[in-house]
């Protein structure tokens, strides 16, 4: 199937402001572009849902961004990519990127391309994960990686309380230092090749976390990952090739200020004048 190139926005959705880091990205790599984004912010977070709740909230949103005529959407939350991914897939026509396929990719080419040596010894290499615990728990990124290295040995960590540490601007108090080494002490006793960060708010902590894991660890920005997966689906006719002005509608589900506060306090370079709330 093709898709024609054409002037309809991309939808971009989460269940908060985490996928602001990846909407970020993508505006940088398509500034000819035009994007949706929506934050369920009623019903947030995922991460506590079980598995049929977040298909039917991620079906929910898909559906309204439909209504506004995007030509493809962008699933910007770990929880909703690993749990309503295959259902939203079978419900929509538009092309459909998760977050979790787009990270593992990133991880392997880092060997593939040689970016990283191969270890010392007989040690295999060893990719790690970092998330939710509700992304965690689904053990997609296991699976994903699985699949594509079965030969890596892969660990997976859940840091629940790096998303309140963002959203409550709470990156720049000695105490985040503290409670980022005690989340991540098992990387750091045993130090794994590649780190993803498997949550859309955990970029925000890059530095802290680059710096608590040392040289030994190259992390895996999912957002960054997220946007080269577009830049790679351009041939089919998804993105569009011709200048246009950029611009991005913001909607939300509940509290448009509090979801303006916290986008300004760690993506201030966001232009978020209007942020309409919507009721699903």
């Amino acid at each position: 199937m093709s898709y024609p190139y054409d002037h309809r926005p991309i939808g971009i959705f989460d269940s908060g402001v985490g996928g602001l880091t990846v909407l970020q990205e993508l505006l940088e790599k398509f500034p000819d572009e035009t994007f949706i984004y929506l934050g369920d912010t009623a019903r947030v977070p995922y991460g506590t849902k079980s598995p049929a709740t977040v298909q039917r909230y991620t079906i929910q949103v898909a559906e309204f961004l439909l209504r506004q005529g995007v030509k493809g959407l962008v699933v910007a939350c770990n929880t909703a990519s690993a749990l309503g991914l295959p259902a939203l897939r079978a419900h929509c026509e538009v092309p459909i990127l998760g977050v979790i396929e787009p990270g593992c990719q990133a991880a392997v080419g880092l060997f593939q391309d040689g970016a990283l040596a191969t270890p010392d010894g007989d040690r295999p290499r060893c990719i790690g994960v970092i998330g939710t615990h509700g992304t965690i728990t689904s053990g997609a990124y296991a699976r994903t990686l699985a699949l594509l290295v079965p030969e890596y040995v892969i660990r997976s960590l859940s840091c629940p309380l790096f998303v309140p540490l963002v959203e409550e601007g709470w990156t720049n108090y000695p105490s985040a230092r503290l409670l980022i080494r005690e989340s991540l002490q098992p990387f750091i006793d045993n130090p794994v090749d590649a780190l993803i960060l498997g949550c859309t708010h955990y970029p925000i902590l890059k530095p802290k976390i680059a710096d608590i894991l040392g040289s030994a660890t190259t992390l895996v920005d999912s957002a960054q990952a997220v946007a080269l997966a577009l830049n790679r689906l351009m041939g089919a006719g998804i993105v569009l090739p011709s200048a246009q002005r950029q611009f991005v509608h913001y909607y939300v589900t509940d509290a448009a200020t509090r979801f303006r506060e916290v986008a300004a306090r760690f993506l201030p370079q966001l232009n978020m004048d209007a942020v309409e709330v919507v009721d699903l």
